[in-house]
C-alpha cells in the first residue's frame, strides 16, 4: 500500500517508548475516548507529553483525565467538542485556547471515527454520510487548518522557538482491500479520503511531519459493530497501536516521515 511517496513501513522491532520518549511535547489527540484515543492518551502521558484529551463525551474524557491525573499531575487537559456538529469557528477557538496555554502544537493524532454498520449505499440516511465525512475528513482539515501557525507553519511565528523536532501529524487509516468492499459506505469512502487528505498535506507541508497508522485488528467497539459475529475479545487491545502512535509522535518516529505504518501481521 502506498501512502504520499513511500512505502509501507513496519515499527522497529523491540522498540518501546520510555518517561522521556515525549518529554514536554503538547499532544492533542481527537477521539481520545475511543479505544485507541484511550489508549494512545495513557502511552503519551506515560511517555512524558503533555495531553489535550478532545472528544464528544464528557465523562468518558473525565475519567480518563483523572487516569492520568493520578499518574501524572498536571499532564493533562480536556477539551470537549462534538467533531460531527462543530463548525471551522470552533477550529479557531480550538486554536486560539492552545495558544493562550501552551503556546505550541508538537503532534496531533486523528483517532476519531464514526461507523454506523455494513450497510448498502442506497439505504444510507443522508445525515448519517454527511457525518461521517464530517468526523473523519472535515474535522482534521479544519483542525489543522486552524492550528497551522501551533504546528511550526512558515506563516506563523512560533511562540515557543525551543522545539527540538518538528510536529507531528497522525492519521489513523483502515485497510482499503477491507473498507472499499460493498457495505462499508460513508466509512469507507470517508477513510479513503482521508488517505488522500494525509498524502495532499505531505506533499505540501515541510515544516511538519504527516503520518499514517494502520493498526492490526484490535479490540473495539468498531470492530464489534462491523464483525458482530466475531468474538472480539480475543482480538489484542489498543496498547500496541497506541505504542506506534507514540512512536510517531516522537522524534524518533522521522524515519516514517511521509510512510505508512503497517502493523498488521505480515503476509
Amino acid at each position: 500500500m502506498k501512502f504520499g511517496f513511500g512505502d509501507s513501513v513496519r515499527l522497529p522491532e523491540g522498540w518501546q517508548p520510555d518517561a522521556a520518549t515525549l518529554h514536554e511535547r503538547v499532544i492533542l489527540i481527537a477521539g481520545a475516548s475511543g479505544a485507541l484515543g484511550r489508549a494512545s492518551a495513557l502511552a503519551c502521558a506515560h511517555a512524558g507529553a503533555r495531553i489535550i484529551l478532545l472528544g464528544r463525551k464528557l465523562r468518558p474524557l473525565e475519567k480518563l483525565y483523572d487516569e492520568i491525573e493520578a499518574a501524572h499531575p498536571g499532564a493533562a487537559a480536556i477539551y470537549p467538542l462534538d467533531l460531527a456538529g462543530a463548525a471551522p469557528r470552533d477550529y479557531d477557538d480550538l486554536a486560539e485556547t492552545i495558544a493562550r496555554e501552551y503556546q505550541r502544537l508538537d503532534g496531533v493524532l486523528f483517532a476519531a471515527a464514526h461507523f454506523d454498520g455494513l450497510q448498502p449505499l442506497a439505504d444510507i440516511k443522508p445525515e448519517d454520510w454527511l457525518r461521517a465525512m464530517q468526523v473523519i475528513v472535515n474535522a482534521p482539515f479544519f483542525l489543522l487548518q486552524a492550528c497551522a501557525g501551533l504546528l511550526g507553519a512558515p506563516t506563523a511565528t512560533p511562540a515557543d522557538t525551543a522545539r527540538v523536532a518538528p510536529a507531528s501529524i497522525v492519521f489513523v487509516l483502515d485497510d482499503p482491500a477491507r473498507t472499499s468492499k460493498a457495505f462499508w459506505g460513508a466509512y469507507g469512502v470517508a477513510k479513503q479520503g482521508l488517505s488522500g487528505l494525509a498524502s495532499l498535506l505531505h506533499a505540501e507541508w515541510d515544516h511538519a511531519r504527516v503520518h499514517a497508522l494502520l493498526p492490526a485488528p484490535m479490540r473495539s467497539m468498531l470492530r464489534r459493530t462491523a464483525y458482530f459475529g466475531e468474538n472480539t475479545m480475543g482480538l489484542p487491545n489498543a496498547d500496541g497501536a497506541a505504542a506506534a502512535a507514540v512512536y510517531l509522535l516522537a522524534p524518533a518516529g522521522a524515519a516514517a516521515r511521509g510512510r505508512l505504518l503497517d502493523l498488521r501481521a505480515a503476509d
